[in-house]
């Protein structure tokens, strides 16, 4: 069975830790792991040594911080497979959904490499007599990064490259279930030659939490979770004089419109809905049937989920593979006789569909149709591959539904009138918008981040944004003695 600890200084801990979990193989249900649980003696341990390293990291230049970042990047792309391994193992996602994750990391990685003109500032001559005005953004110190199980690699990039990168120190508490790939990375962070102590890891449940959100020394929380977590994170660490950005939960829609490429939108809903078992933030998982379009677009649902391919992610045939753990499993499982207990239909029923043998935690893909706006199954956040069809008669129910819901990180039309797409660009109340494209998460340059309850704080996550919560502003007005206009005499030529 593996160890799994946490790394502080630049090194794997060698203490011995009071508390444990276990860190399960999904596709097999056996423990694979156990790792440490930090109490907040392990905590203050890892934020004394981010202390310690800030100073110096600060203050190195930004040509020797690029150097550092594109370094880590190269390592990175070698070790893709290795990473890749390691989420499929503990988180049980597919090969080809953990390479992307991956992929997607490297790309805040590469834009983290441009550093030294993201976070320059401006000038400007003579704001009054011989007086000048500049504008810095300075690092904030000591930042953590609380991060959830479902993408163990791609959200960790999210957030410490550009912290890095702008001279910060990172103290990073990834999720307990599959915690290795933040192992994988420190290592990688080590041999690119980040001096030690820039980047921590801490292992562990609510104890961890609570310690960096109370920690004096740590000035900037970033967070993604369930909305209820994101809620209390954002309110514990402003409460203890914290920056934070913490990132909710959802309930993205995808709006079918009639003139709609039903084919397309067929697929789309199919891969939004099922890839990496549900188990994503910005996953499709009510699907908005304008009339007439319903059943047809149902039909062709049907058609696709019937030919998933559910199996271990390891397998290269495996296209869904299982969920993170047994109990999260059977939540999932309840809200199908829940949502036919209300009222929907189950148009496909996961439990049916053709599943690997043993005690893994396998759950096929489901829809259920006929869905209403009072049923269980459209309200939760079910986080799992379960596609609700919610049928309406127009564009406008369609719009006043998504503008009703609590949740605002993703949403998708599907339609083939400009002046349609348009419209709802500009109408609707989500963070991230796609049109004919199910899952619209920005790329790095961009920021990543929802409305209403799926954001707490102001600040979306990587591209400009994500600088700016790691940076702070400061502004210069300087005056300096010029000897030709009554100044000192310094000994210089007054012409010439």
């Amino acid at each position: 069975m593996r160890q799994i600890t946490h790394w502080i200084g630049g090194k794997p801990w060698t203490g011995t830790a009071e508390r444990h979990g276990d860190v399960y193989d999904p596709a097999t249900g056996q423990v694979g792991g156990r790792v440490d649980f930090a109490s907040a003696d392990e905590v203050e341990a890892a934020v004394a040594a981010a202390r310690e390293a800030f100073p110096a990291w600060r203050d190195a230049s930004l040509t020797k911080r690029a150097g550092v970042l594109f370094a880590f990047r190269e390592l990175v792309a070698r070790h893709r497979d290795e990473l890749a391994a390691s989420i499929t193992s503990e988180h049980g996602k597919v090969r080809a959904d953990a390479a992307g994750e991956v992929a997607r990391g490297l790309e805040v990685v590469e834009f983290a490499c441009g550093i030294p003109h993201l976070q320059k500032g401006g000038y400007s001559e003579n704001v009054s007599t011989r007086v000048d005005s500049y504008s810095i953004r300075q690092p904030l110190g000591v930042v953590a990064g609380i991060t959830p199980f479902n993408f163990p690699a791609m959200v960790p990039m999210w957030m410490f490259p550009l912290a890095i990168a702008c001279g910060n120190t990172f103290v990073l508490k990834p999720s307990e279930k599959d915690p290795s790939a933040s192992l994988l990375l420190a290592e990688l962070w080590r041999e690119a030659g980040l001096p030690d102590g820039v980047f921590n890891v801490v292992h562990g449940d609510k104890t961890a939490v609570d310690a960096l959100l109370t920690h004096p020394d740590v000035r900037a929380v970033s967070f993604v979770g369930s909305t209820p977590i994101a809620r209390y994170v954002y309110e514990t660490g402003t409460a203890h004089g914290k920056r934070v950005q913490a990132l909710g939960g959802a309930k993205n829609h995808m709006l079918v419109l009639p003139d709609a490429d039903l084919d397309l939108a067929a697929d789309a809903a199919v891969s939004a809905g099922f890839g990496s078992a549900g188990e994503r933030c910005m996953a499709i998982s009510a699907v908005v049937a304008v009339d007439p379009v319903g059943d047809e677009l149902v039909a062709k649902i049907k058609e696709r989920v019937a030919k998933l391919t559910v199996g271990p992610g390891d397998d290269d045939r495996s296209e869904m593979g299982p969920l993170i753990t047994g109990p999260h499993r059977d939540k999932v499982t309840s809200y199908l006789d829940g949502g036919v207990a209300q009222g929907a239909t189950l148009a496909v029923d996961g439990r049916e569909h053709e599943l690997p043998d043993g005690s893994g935690f396998w759950l096929g893909p489901t829809v259920l149709d006929h869905v209403t706006p009072e049923m269980d199954c459209y309200r939760d956040e079910i986080f799992g591959p379960v596609l609700s069809v919610v049928r309406t008669a127009s564009y406008e129910t369609g719009m006043a539904l998504i503008a009703a819901n609590p949740y605002g990180n993703g949403t998708a039309v599907f339609t083939n009138d400009g002046g349609a797409a348009r419209r709802f660009c500009n109408e609707v109340e989500v963070g991230m918008v796609g049109v004919n494209v199910p899952i619209p998460v920005p790329m790095a340059y961009y920021s990543f981040g929802g409305w209403k309850a799926s954001l707490f704080g102001d600040t979306h996550m990587h591209g400009t944004e994500g600088v700016h919560f790691y940076t702070r502003g400061k502004v210069v007005t300087s005056r300096w003695l010029d000897p030709s206009h009554g100044g000192v005499n310094l000994g210089f030529p007054t012409n010439g």
